[in-house]
């Protein structure tokens, strides 16, 4: 007998699960009270990065697969003709997914490259009249090293692929759909016995609500807050420094994402005077004068003290339920290949 699966949250987790199983034949039903750009999702930056997520030695080959997949999907996306896009911009061939350099800075001393990034060519960004610090040694120096803004003391440069959440998120409902899945919004349930059980199995995809729905005390809301401004002239890369203040700046296909901030807390109301505090710095870093805000969003990063969780549990009626979340600051970095790695856990 098929197979039937139901998967509770459609951020970019639970969406991307539903894709691999509806297109590998299964019979696949998300349930959620928000979709797509509605929840913390379509409040990402979604630049490709591992941040804020648990433990490494998972995370990292996670994000390496995904890496994989978003690679080819910009190559698909960019194979198509500007003759062309006016009438895609509906179909699955836009898929929301480019290349872009990323350039990641710390304010004070030297910056840590981490290991994984050596396959990806990248480069130090810093003064390069100094001599090489060990980290600079295990880099590989293939190209021009481009010399640090003076509000920071050194950085890395490589090339990562974006996900243009006004886009992809609605690339992946799409192409779910068209695979045979089934979204059924407004949904809102206080215990996983709760689902049908009519479905063999679950997957917990809901990202901060796991907290009650798995009653997980690990489960933390690091709270994000960003502003939507226009894209800057002649801005072609993402800037990023981890140090405080955080900052980041994602310049997408029609706007430019300002941020940020993480701290613990359940608030969803953005603030005001943190806006404006972000739009200052982001502005400070590109020397430029503060551009008009077009939106501000919050959403709250799933992180989970213990690390990701992804494994098989029982559910009292002897129901398989797979948990995939906790991914933190990490959910589209991780997603294709947590997504697999669910698929194999099914059996």
């Amino acid at each position: 007998m098929a197979k039937s699966i139901a998967i509770l949250g459609a951020g970019v987790s639970g969406l991307t699960c539903g894709t691999v199983f509806a297109e590998r034949g299964l019979s696949t039903r998300i349930f959620a009270e928000q979709i797509g750009t509605q929840t913390t999702s379509g409040a990402a930056g979604a630049l490709w990065f591992p941040y804020d997520a648990e433990p490494a030695d998972k995370v990292i080959p996670w994000a390496l697969a995904t890496y994989k997949v978003l690679v080819n999907l910009a190559a698909a996306r960019g194979s198509i003709g500007p003759d062309k896009l006016d009438c895609l911009k509906q179909s699955s061939f836009q898929t929301g997914v480019s290349m872009i350099e990323l350039r990641q800075y710390c304010r004070t001393g030297k910056i840590l490259v981490p290991e994984w990034a050596n396959s990806l060519g990248v480069r130090i960004l810093g003064n390069p009249e100094e001599p090489p610090s060990s980290n600079r040694r295990a880099v590989e120096h293939s190209g021009i090293e481009v010399t640090a803004p003076c509000l920071f003391s050194e950085g890395f440069s490589l090339r990562v692929p974006l996900m243009d959440t006004a886009i992809y998120v609605d690339y992946l409902i799409d192409r779910f759909q068209k695979a045979g899945g089934e979204i059924e919004s407004g949904v809102r349930f206080e215990n996983l016995e709760d689902i049908d059980p009519k479905f063999d199995f679950i997957i917990n995809c809901a990202g901060i609500g796991a907290r009650e729905l798995a009653r997980d005390p690990d489960l933390e809301p690091h709270r994000g807050q960003v502003a939507i401004v226009p894209k800057p002239d002649n801005l072609d890369c993402a800037i990023v420094c981890d140090d405080d203040p955080l900052m980041y700046v994602i310049p997408r296909t029609n706007d430019c994402v300002f941020g940020g901030t993480n701290e613990v807390s359940d608030d969803w109301n953005p603030d005001p005077s943190t806006t404006k505090a972000i739009v200052a710095e982001c502005s400070r870093v590109l020397e430029i004068e503060s551009p008009r805000v077009l939106r501000e969003r919050v959403g709250l990063r799933p992180f989970r003290k213990s690390g990701v969780r992804l494994e098989n549990g029982k559910l009292r009626d002897g129901r398989t339920v797979i948990h995939n979340y906790g991914h933190g600051g990490s959910g589209f970095t991780l997603s294709w290949g947590c997504a697999e790695n669910v698929f194999e856990l099914l059996g």
